[in-house]
């Protein structure tokens, strides 16, 4: 687990704390799985790209909410860099917001719909 948060596995921003785990490479998505899949805490994935405008508009909105909500997981994929993992969860269409609760997707947002995702987290966090 020590190496789950070394520079493979680093926060999404460059400044100041973000509470956002942005993944880069397959292996530490598979470290980051393995500590989580059996956990009965929240985790919301992001599945974006860097040329994408509605990624790009949502994104302050998902940093605020890994702030607001400490109790739940926040996780950022950027899908060109792992495409085999955007395939593994079926992400057509970016952004896709997965929710996994117990190592099973437990929800999904797909665009940039930051009230339907607050109400989703809000409402699979207990």
């Amino acid at each position: 687990m020590g190496l789950l948060f070394s520079s493979r596995a680093k926060p999404a921003a460059a400044e100041g704390d973000s509470h956002v785990v942005a993944i880069h490479s397959e292996s530490a998505w598979n470290d980051h799985w393995k500590s989580h899949k059996d956990s009965s805490k929240l985790m919301v994935i992001d599945f974006s790209a860097s040329w994408c405008g509605p990624c790009r508009f949502i994104e302050p909105a998902f940093k605020a909410m890994a702030a607001k909500y400490t109790d739940v997981v926040f996780v950022k994929i950027d899908v060109d860099e792992l495409s085999e993992v955007s395939e593994q969860w079926k992400v057509q269409a970016m952004p896709t917001f997965v929710l996994v609760k117990g190592g099973s997707e437990v929800g999904r947002v797909v665009g940039a719909q930051k009230d339907e995702l607050e109400r989703k987290i809000q409402q699979l966090r207990v």
